[in-house]
């Protein structure tokens, strides 16, 4: 970027390898003097980032940050606007910093302090949602946040009881900041769930303090949420039973998500290292064959020498066929 090479580990879609590239390209942070320009930014920023809008916040108190989480989100300041843009966007004062995720449809506000240290809290917690659905794509933005992760598994995250359930999940987040909130359904993604010992007779939906090690903690009383209560205030219960400390803490059927991560990256690299290994082998043998294809043809006193030294290259071109078809059954 600019002359100087940096590491890409985005998506390789077309359409959003383009938008990814965009961003990067895009200045630290764009400056905004009109509603139009606001509503293009977003636009054209797209749902893959989080989006950071000053709305009468000076460029000079973000672009430090802009900077610092250039891969991770857009940035902007907003000059001059109206007041159907501060309702849209739900503030009600200025200076204020907007956080915008639209894949999620959600926003938060932040009025200041604009300090350094809180300012940086505000733009490091809305890197994500306030309830992240787990996958593949968000266990690794998981593992750059050093907050412990509430989990709550379901059955189904996509039935109506899990979507009114994350709705829950998400005022719980919002009061609680310290931690991130996220939630994962057997049916999309048992493998994961298997690994915090939830099988066909566990009681769903559970709720866990998980923290991203070989370990995670339940709270005595609270493993589970029922139908026989409000859910908010089984979470309430959950979390107070948490800070107090009376949890037991088990251990994962498995590794931690950064192991899980770096398992699925391992298993990839092995099938790479076997295709290029049978690769090679192959044409090591079609090597050997147009060698012997231009090898002049023996005499009549030479025949009985040249029929063995004949059989011994077949039987090796016949072994390493052999071995490329038993490498390509691995893959």
């Amino acid at each position: 970027m600019h002359g100087v090479p940096i590491d890409y580990n985005g998506p390789r879609k077309a359409d959003l390898l383009v938008r990814y590239l965009r961003k990067f390209v895009a200045p630290d942070v764009s400056i905004l003097e009109s509603d139009s320009a606001i509503h293009k930014f977003i636009e054209t920023a797209g749902k893959q980032f989080p989006i950071f809008i000053g709305f009468g916040l000076n460029e000079s108190m973000v672009v430090d940050f802009a900077r610092k989480y250039k891969k991770k989100a857009w940035f902007s300041a907003a000059q001059d606007f109206s007041e159907e843009v501060m309702i849209t966007y739900d503030f009600d004062k200025v200076p204020a910093l907007v956080a915008l995720h639209p894949k999620y449809d959600e926003r938060s506000v932040f009025y200041g302090p604009f300090d350094g240290e809180f300012l940086e809290d505000f733009i490091k917690q809305n890197q994500l949602p306030l309830v992240v659905p787990i996958n593949f794509e968000t266990l690794k933005q998981l593992s750059d946040d050093k907050r412990k992760i509430v989990l709550t598994i379901l059955e189904d995250e996509m039935d109506q009881k899990s979507l009114a359930l994350a709705k829950t999940l998400r005022a719980a987040a919002n009061a609680n900041r310290d931690l991130v909130f996220g939630y994962v359904g057997v049916k999309q993604w048992g493998e994961f769930v298997e690994t915090f010992n939830v099988n066909k007779g566990s009681e769903l939906p559970k709720i866990i303090v998980w923290d991203g090690t070989e370990e995670y903690q339940i709270v005595e009383g609270s493993e589970s949420l029922n139908d026989d209560d409000n859910k908010g205030s089984q979470i309430s219960r959950f979390l107070e039973g948490y800070r107090e400390g009376r949890t037991v803490t088990k251990r994962v059927n498995g590794p931690s998500f950064r192991g899980f991560i770096n398992s699925l990256i391992g298993i990839g690299t092995v099938y790479i290292i076997v295709f290029v290994v049978v690769v090679v082998m192959l044409i090591q043998s079609f090597a050997k064959q147009g060698e012997e294809g231009s090898q002049p043809v023996p005499t009549v006193t030479g025949v009985e020498d040249a029929g063995g030294s004949v059989s011994e290259s077949e039987s090796s071109k016949i072994s390493t066929w052999r071995q490329g078809r038993l490498m390509m059954g691995v893959l």
